[in-house]
């Protein structure tokens, strides 16, 4: 599987990318509305459940490495959660190494995913969880046209503070 955008190609993760794994959930900055900088045997174990073989069915992630395609340098990850049955929904998400934020390579990456979600695989719904005050990240989603759809209170409890999520929709343009 590659997707390929005007400046970006995003293919399945590898073994031989586990630097960029380690990297993407080593960058404090990158981590920051995610989680605490996890434990470097939490991050291995993520990282080969993120190898297995993916189908719509599945029950892991997708997990994409976005890399430019101007050099094969890797920029970060993005990838996504099935939800088939019963309700055709995929929540995605995304994370950049910080030296990349801003050049909008997540927007693109996401542009790219979300066409192959609806287009291939025939989802009707996308969704994306962001803490509250995540505003670059609530950009990206908005530039690939999803909306939010409302505030989960106290939802999530990141480095020992419960902080809220908006929660963001998009629906397949093609159905």
């Amino acid at each position: 599987m590659q997707l390929t955008t005007e400046r970006l190609i995003l293919t399945r993760l590898q073994p031989e990318d586990w630097q960029l794994f380690l990297q993407v959930h080593s960058d404090e900055a990158s981590m920051r509305f995610i989680s605490a900088v996890p434990q470097l045997a939490d991050i291995r174990q993520r990282f080969q459940d993120r190898l297995a073989p993916w189908q719509i069915t599945s029950f892991h992630m997708l997990c994409l490495v976005v890399r430019r395609k101007e050099d094969g340098e890797a920029v970060g990850l993005i990838g996504t959660n099935a939800e088939w049955a019963p309700y055709r929904q995929a929540e995605v998400g995304y994370s950049l190494l910080s030296r990349y934020f801003g050049l909008g390579y997540g927007s693109e990456a996401l542009a790219a995913l979300s066409e192959y979600l609806f287009r291939e695989c025939e989802f009707h719904k996308l969704k994306a969880q962001v803490v509250e005050g995540n505003w670059a990240s609530r950009r990206v989603l908005e530039k690939n046209g999803f909306e939010l759809e409302g505030t989960l209170r106290d939802n999530y409890l990141l480095r020992g503070q419960w902080v809220n999520d908006w929660l963001f929709g998009r629906v397949n343009p093609l159905e």
